[in-house]
């Protein structure tokens, strides 16, 4: 017997055909291969194994007790790699799997539920797993493997992610219709000297941004209210409590709240939304398909 010998798939297949079929013949048909291959993987195996498996007579091969042992053994393997085979081509085909996505909530307000709708009609066995963070957190979770792939804006490079710009987006101006700065058509950030405004907090999202480009334009803004969220800088300007300083795609539906949006110059900042994912590693086929919606959805956005 040879210490170091493990029979191949292929040797298993055919062990287990003729068992059942007693006939070298009928185990090749059945396998799709020549009569001549059956009966060098059976000698292969007899060799490697050091004992015979079928005792050869005139009309059939008879089973040996050595191989009426081993066959529960090798049809679990068999039936093991053909349940493993059947999961993969399910996880190819979307007929089962799970996408899990990290992304800011507020965000997620704003790209996910058309996505995530589609994505369900078109795939319902795969489960869809968002999991909302800190703008400061989504990189992390994609880094740490515990989200397929974050959708956001970094907030600095990084050398081993990979980033591909889901949405081009620039720095606004939100305000309500009834603010003087509503009535101009171009907004430049000199002009927002001496207005109140609301943004997010320093250090945090956009603010870098933000404290830039202010810094470029030669002006100090007069920031009255910071917060964590933008979702919560929309309802604030609504409300009366002065305009806000996001990206321009956050503001969602402005005209139903009866605001505006203006796009900021001298300068203009960009500040696009990107699809984030490990360096080096590949989507699953239901993280591409769900990317796939995710740029349907805001194409048609």
């Amino acid at each position: 017997m040879n210490q170091r010998f493990t029979p191949t798939l292929r040797q298993i297949r055919a062990f287990v055909a003729i068992y059942q079929l007693r006939k070298l013949g009928a185990a090749a048909e059945h396998l799709h291969v020549t009569q001549s291959a059956v009966s060098v993987m059976l000698r292969e195996m007899e060799q490697g194994l050091g004992c015979r498996l079928f005792d050869r007579t005139t009309r059939a091969l008879q089973p040996t007790q050595a191989a009426a042992d081993a066959v529960a053994v090798a049809e679990r393997i068999l039936r093991d790699v053909d349940q493993f085979g059947a999961g993969l081509r399910d996880l190819t085909a979307l007929r089962s799997g799970r996408v899990c996505v990290a992304i800011t909530p507020t965000l997620a307000e704003l790209v996910m539920p058309v996505a995530v709708e589609r994505f369900g009609q078109a795939h319902p066995q795969v489960r869809v797993q968002v999991d909302d963070c800190a703008p400061d957190q989504f990189v992390a979770r994609v880094l740490a493997g515990h989200a397929d792939f974050g959708v956001g804006a970094p907030e600095r490079a990084a050398t081993d992610v990979d980033t591909e710009v889901l949405v081009a987006d620039h720095l606004a101006l939100v305000c309500r219709t009834d603010h003087p700065l509503a009535r101009l058509r171009t907004v430049r950030w000199g002009q927002l000297r001496g207005h109140g405004l609301i943004t997010v907090r320093p250090g945090y999202g956009i603010r870098p941004l933000v404290d830039g480009a202010a810094a470029q334009a030669g002006i100090q803004l007069d920031v009255v209210n910071e917060v964590t969220f933008l979702s919560t800088a929309l309802w604030m300007t609504a409300s009366g409590l002065g305009p806000s300083l996001m990206p321009s795609g956050y503001a969602r539906e402005p005209a139903a709240r009866g605001l505006v949006v203006r796009k900021l110059h001298e300068p203009v900042v960009s500040r696009n939304v990107s699809i984030v994912t490990k360096r080096g590693r590949s989507l699953s086929p239901a993280a591409q398909a769900f990317v796939a919606c995710l740029r349907a959805a805001m194409r048609g956005a």
